[in-house]
């Protein structure tokens, strides 16, 4: 039964975006089978997500931040204006409707995402400053992204930063902290050792429902507007992705980062915590009350779901770019 788990969880985690799209697709045309993922259900599901995240962090990886102070500060920095700002200058590029807009810009606004860290390793990038900047992100993410999506959102949209900065707290910052607890005192336990080792597998289930909840809950809306609302969001989160990716990596020049930590911030820049984008917009914009008065902010969550999906991908290949440049210098 051990050896099912493992190899199942080998599968997800390697499969991470075709199956979040495969979830999307049924969520599509059967959204009974997700009907059930929203409100509470989510912020649950995703404070799994983010103990998962916990469980990964050691003593060690706290001991790094002191090392390397203000390389951490420089990619914390990045994060916080790069995105944010591409986000902003899309939604006036394409002149997005501003429940659209704040949906991209929300996705701009949260910290690095999870899976980054599996990227920065897939790259031969530098995974104890990939580790160490997604923590960081994540713990000034209830300051940040609250002041940022309240500075950047149109002002006709009310921004509730106060819920959103406790909504952040209770559900992202909380579980660290009890998953970093845990490995601390647990982290030799062999069974302890067992379920850590298949808590990746855990993130893409919980990612999953997530996408799957938010395509119910936008699914009129992708009917009634068909495929021209699902290009203009791809295409949308095609550049804000692709900006972070490439404008990241030049920070990395700009500071003479060696090869491993170029690639890294590049990596944690471009791949956003999309899964948390999503469930804050499902609870701040997208919220039954907020749509009964406003049936356009539905659309909010689009942008986030099709990152969640996007980002997995796109990261994916630009870790196996990064990973075959380094075979053919070898072989070269």
């Amino acid at each position: 039964m051990l050896k099912i788990i493992k190899a199942a969880s080998r599968l997800l985690s390697s499969y991470t975006s075709l199956f979040v799209i495969g979830a999307a697709v049924v969520a599509f045309f059967a959204p009974v089978t997700f009907g059930w993922v929203h409100g509470n259900t989510s912020s649950i599901i995703l404070g799994v997500i983010m103990l998962s995240m916990g469980l990964t962090i050691t003593v060690d990886d706290v001991k790094n931040l002191m090392k390397q102070p203000l390389h951490i500060l420089l990619g914390a920095c990045a994060q916080y204006t790069i995105m944010p700002l591409v986000a902003f200058t899309l939604t006036k590029v394409f002149r997005l409707d501003p429940y659209l807009a704040v949906g991209i810009i929300l996705v701009g606004c949260c910290p690095g995402g999870v899976s980054s860290n599996v990227m920065s390793f897939l790259a031969k990038g530098d995974v104890t400053y990939s580790v160490s900047m997604t923590m960081v992100s994540t713990l000034l993410a209830p300051l940040m992204t609250p002041l940022l999506v309240l500075w950047l959102a149109d002002t006709s949209i009310d921004v509730n930063a106060k819920g959103m900065f406790l909504n952040i707290l209770y559900v992202t910052v909380a579980p660290i902290l009890v998953g970093f607890i845990c490995n601390y005192f647990l982290g030799k336990n062999p069974v302890f050792k067992e379920v850590r080792a298949n808590m990746p597998a855990v993130s893409v289930i919980g990612l999953a429902l997530i996408v799957g909840g938010v395509i119910v809950t936008v699914r009129p809306h992708l009917l009634t507007n068909g495929l021209s609302l699902l290009f203009l969001v791809l295409a949308v989160v095609f550049f804000h992705n692709g900006l972070g990716y490439v404008l990241g990596y030049t920070v990395g020049r700009i500071f003479k980062f060696n090869t491993a930590k170029k690639r890294t911030i590049a990596i944690e820049v471009g791949v956003q915590n999309a899964g948390m984008a999503t469930v804050l917009a499902a609870a701040f914009f997208a919220n039954p009350e907020n749509v009964a008065a406003h049936p356009e902010a539905a659309i909010c969550v689009v942008p986030c779901a099709i990152s969640c999906a996007y980002h997995s991908i796109s990261g994916t290949i630009v870790a196996e770019f990064f990973a075959r440049h380094d075979k053919k210098e070898k072989t070269a």
